[in-house]
């Protein structure tokens, strides 16, 4: 990857629609080399896909909570298990394994507070391997970024 390839994935970032020609000219370069350097960032896997960012409030999942999952066992089969059922749960929408007191630090949106109690006793504490559930509403959103900073 050299500069030119990093202003594209910047560029791409910042606006995922942008024709070739747009990308050409704000990287730099005529359109045929501009799209083979991309057809090769899309090739590599440095590029995984597109997809349209949507607001979640007008979406109308406005609540976003933050879990920390503290499991009963670190037994192979029991994180196997549990990992798939995650990934089976929407609201989900990110799940890091993470170091300290907790195994697993997730994002949740949901339409409100009795949505999330719904989901955290229907769903999330019924999956057998969790010791403990700790969570934080977020409040307000400082800060979030779709483009990676310069390496």
């Amino acid at each position: 990857m050299d500069d030119i390839d990093l202003k594209i994935i910047k560029e791409l970032q910042r606006n995922g629609r942008l024709s070739n020609q747009a990308l050409s000219d704000r990287v730099g370069l005529s359109p045929s080399p501009c799209l083979k350097r991309l057809k090769a960032l899309e090739a590599g896997g440095l590029i995984k896909g597109y997809t349209a960012l949507i607001d979640e409030k007008l979406y109308g999942l406005p609540v976003t909570v933050f879990l920390r999952i503290k499991l009963g066992t670190h037994a192979e089969d029991a994180i196997i298990k549990f990992e798939k059922q995650i990934q089976l749960i929407d609201e989900i929408q990110d799940c890091f394994l993470i170091t300290g007191d907790a195994d697993y630090l997730m994002r949740v949106i949901v339409r409100d507070l009795d949505h999330y109690e719904s989901l955290v006793r229907s769903r999330i504490q019924r999956i057998e391997a969790i010791a403990s559930i700790d969570s934080s509403v977020a409040f307000g959103k400082v800060k979030q970024s779709f483009v990676f900073p310069a390496i």
